[in-house]
């Protein structure tokens, strides 16, 4: 890996972090749902023992803060739990939720969250002297575009009088706000910790014309084009009154789901397991990152489901080689999640994307307890025999 390159393992794992507040109104705590704050100790132990030394995790500023008191005891039991098995957490501060009395479309939410990300700082100082790596806000793009255009997160785009109004035409100006927010935050947290690092996490998407309709192609490409505008505004290629430098972009996570390419307009999917030819390949998403940003990244989170979990490794693994062959420096790829997570929005169904599976109900794995996905672990184990290259 690169000398300036700050994560400790190549191969990482990550634990589903949201906690926002879901589209029935329900706020979520997905680190509670996998039973992870419970059995922290021994998912860490599960983690050191197969070789990924650094392990992202979210705070949750929701659960984090709480009438104006900020309470960072799960946050110092996890730093603490990580110092003993000797892992590295790389951690989200903000993972979509934020406290009650925080809007996304106010401004005070920049002042606030930098409140918050000075606090965090400060109580992991108190467990670690290792140099701090955070992601500010997770998926800021997203989080916008879900915020301004779908129920996703409560109480955005709902249709009642507690709404606060949010429209497809708020989505601009909210990924703005998200941005001055982490930038204001970086700031807080360098202040506290001048050695501190930034990964900034967002998904890379590819977009298309629908056959009937190519001449929407146009569009599609516009609509593409709004994936960079996160990293754009942190670096001050766009609307650098807001504050980006290109110092702020320090790191690139890249997140990568077979749901990532699509139609534009009529939405539908280009289908990873029916080998759609629409499809673009990693190594040329990754291509277009580096090419406009030159800076190092990692895969922040892929997974699959189900029995596809380890084809969809294989090919995922095998397109970040080649990028490395090629000179795009890929530094790590994150495993997310490594221990299963229930669906946001219903919490029966439980998606079998991790590493390890966890059931609750079920003989084999009750509550809280972990069932190695065997085909998906011969397939990580495989990988990490292969990558990174060893070098000569």
């Amino acid at each position: 890996m690169r000398a300036d390159w700050p994560l400790n393992s190549f191969w990482m794992g990550g634990f589903e972090g949201a906690d926002h507040i879901n589209s029935h109104g329900t706020p979520l705590d997905m680190v509670a749902l996998s039973h992870h704050h419970e059995h922290v100790d021994d998912d860490y132990g599960l983690l050191r023992a197969w070789g990924l030394h650094t392990v992202r995790e979210s705070m949750g500023w929701r659960l984090c803060e709480r009438q104006g008191r900020f309470d960072f005891d799960r946050v110092r039991r996890f730093a603490r739990a990580a110092n003993r098995h000797g892992l590295q957490i790389q951690w989200t501060l903000m993972h979509y939720g934020t406290p009650a009395d925080v809007s996304l479309l106010d401004d005070k939410l920049c002042e606030r969250f930098a409140a918050f990300a000075r606090a965090a700082a400060q109580a992991i100082a108190e467990c670690s002297c290792e140099v701090p790596v955070y992601t500010p806000i997770n998926e800021m793009g997203f989080l916008a575009w879900g915020a301004a255009q779908t129920r996703l997160f409560h109480p955005y785009g709902q249709d009642d009088e507690a709404s606060p109004g949010a429209t497809p035409s708020d989505g601009f100006d909210i990924k703005c706000r998200l941005v001055k927010a982490a930038l204001a935050g970086m700031q807080a947290i360098r202040e506290v910790e001048p050695r501190a690092r930034f990964m900034h996490v967002e998904p890379i998407v590819h977009v298309v014309a629908p056959p009937e309709q190519p001449d929407l192609q146009a569009l599609a490409d516009e609509v593409a084009s709004y994936q960079w505008q996160v990293w754009d505004l942190l670096s001050g290629a766009l609307l650098p009154e807001l504050g980006g430098r290109p110092h702020a972009l320090d790191l690139i996570g890249v997140n990568h789901y077979h749901s990532g390419q699509w139609e534009v307009i009529t939405e539908r999917r280009l289908d990873w397991h029916l080998n759609d030819p629409r499809r673009r390949p990693l190594l040329e998403m990754l291509r277009w990152v580096w090419q406009r940003y030159g800076r190092p990244m990692a895969i922040a989170e892929t997974s699959h489901v189900g029995e596809g979990r380890a084809a969809w490794l294989d090919e995922v693994a095998s397109q970040v080689r080649q990028a490395r062959t090629c000179g795009i420096p890929v530094e790590g790829v994150c495993l997310y999640p490594i221990v299963d997570r229930p669906d946001w929005n219903d919490f029966g169904h439980w998606h079998h994307s991790g590493l390890w599976d966890c059931i609750p109900g079920e003989a084999v794995c009750g509550e809280g307890q972990r069932r190695l996905s065997l085909a998906y672990a011969r397939a990580v184990n495989s990988w990490m025999q292969r990558l990174p290259e060893a070098r000569s």
